[in-house]
């Protein structure tokens, strides 16, 4: 066969490769499902894995209940329903999944080798409606979400769809590899809510290597980061306060005000010390008490954060918002609870995988940039998969993968530049047959 000839199948090769992801991603982008309610998403990607021959685990075996952060069973209930009424979907699958979202594929190659783990999740944005402004792409094209106040705005739809394209990929060249490989498909990435269920339920106790990767960032097209160190550990929290109601006019005295506890703890944890550690963030996003003007509010309630470059920052200011409640409880004569509804640490990349990861890089054609990376922005709940896997003598690695987009958790956010994904899918089928071949 001719050079010419070659690179022309290639060529063909990855373009249908591209389409497909392609075809996925704009599916997955109209149907959005926020965290722990990915019913319809999760059931499409059971469905094709198993088509493939994978081994897949679903419900209580992937996910550990009790440590499922941050899930409103009204909203999962609903949502499970409207998978069950969508004709795609097989019933079968949703009663198999047991109210949990999330899945993981197994290929056990029956030949001596590492234990390796792929990360990809599958959750969309609440608090988000897309855009419909006709220079959008998936509204131009009309794949827009079909969903209000809910978005893929943070590209996860299209790690899913790279997901699925690295299975067919494993599966087709499975006589060349050896260990085991497991692709983990995430459900509630977004408030990182969901990697700790996963974590507790074992599913990355056993693996040699674990690898995850998100879609623009710090990055644009053709640009590739290798992260070396970074995120910022956090703790997300919701707190209520509940008080006494009473008129506030006939007899305010009797009154215990939980619209008071809840604005003096959120200018008390805005006004948290910083910590000579590292750098900390502190954030109040929502605020919510009071039932009427004439009345002494009986509830009250917060949405907060807290994140550190370290853990010792961050549980410094988790304890710090711990105290806060208790003090102003006492203050105001209310009770108060703290809820922890999502968690991450600091993403820690092992040498031989950033190495593994740059040359997996270095082989993809046409990228303009790729480099080692640390970064002190936001945070990564496949910190929390790469801490245990590290924790057990395991390697772990992260990459980020450029691409044009206006801004994340933005209406308008969109992977304007669908190639993209295929250098997502090159560098993880490059590093598979690096780690597993």
């Amino acid at each position: 066969m001719s050079v010419k000839l070659i690179k022309e199948n290639w060529f063909m090769s990855e373009n249908h490769v591209l389409q497909s992801m392609i075809a996925d991603r704009r599916d997955f982008h109209a149907h959005p499902e926020e965290g722990w309610c990915e019913f319809r998403t999760t059931a499409l990607i059971i469905k094709r894995l198993r088509e493939l021959g994978f081994e897949v685990l679903v419900g209580e075996n992937v996910i550990n209940r009790q440590n499922a952060l941050g899930r409103d069973e009204k909203l999962v209930a609903a949502a499970q329903e409207k998978a069950l009424a969508s004709p795609e979907v097989d019933p079968a699958i949703i009663e198999e999944m047991k109210g949990l979202t999330g899945c993981v594929a197994i290929l056990r190659t029956g030949k001596a080798g590492p234990i390796s783990a792929w990360r990809f999740d599958i959750d969309a944005l609440r608090g988000v409606t897309e855009s419909t402004d006709s220079s959008h792409l998936p509204t131009k094209l009309g794949f827009a979400s079909s969903v209000p106040n809910i978005m893929h705005a943070c590209g996860h739809d299209g790690h899913a769809a790279v997901g699925l394209a690295v299975a067919k990929w494993v599966m087709k060249h499975k006589d060349g590899l050896c260990g085991t490989i497991k692709l983990i498909f995430q459900p509630a990435e977004e408030g990182v809510r969901g990697a700790a269920a996963m974590v507790a339920q074992g599913v990355v106790d056993d693996c040699d290597w674990l690898i995850g990767s998100h879609v623009g960032g710090e990055f644009v097209s053709n640009e590739v980061g290798v992260l070396t160190e970074g995120y910022l550990a956090t703790t997300k929290m919701d707190i209520y306060f509940k008080g006494t109601p009473a008129h506030a006019g006939s007899d305010p005295e009797k009154g215990r005000s939980a619209l008071l506890a809840a604005c003096a703890t959120a200018l008390s944890i805005q006004g948290l010390p910083r910590h000579s550690d590292g750098d900390s963030r502190v954030a109040v996003g929502r605020v919510e008490a009071g039932e009427g003007r004439n009345v002494v509010a009986q509830h009250g309630f917060l949405q907060v954060e807290v994140r550190g470059s370290t853990k010792s920052v961050n549980d410094f200011l988790t304890e710090e918002v711990y105290r806060i409640v208790r003090g102003v409880s006492e203050l105001y004569g209310v009770s108060g609870e703290v809820i922890k509804v999502g968690e991450a640490c600091r993403y820690v990349c092992d040498p031989q995988a950033v190495e593994v990861l740059l040359q997996a890089a270095q082989k993809v054609p046409g990228l303009t940039k790729v480099e080692r990376w640390t970064t002190e922005r936001g945070s990564e709940d496949c910190s929390l998969f790469a801490e245990r896997v590290r924790s057990r003598g395991g390697k772990a690695g992260f990459f980020d993968f450029g691409c044009k987009h206006q801004g994340h958790h933005r209406p308008d956010f969109d992977i304007e530049d669908e190639e993209a994904l295929l250098v997502a899918y090159q560098i993880f089928t490059n590093a598979i047959a690096s780690i597993n071949g």
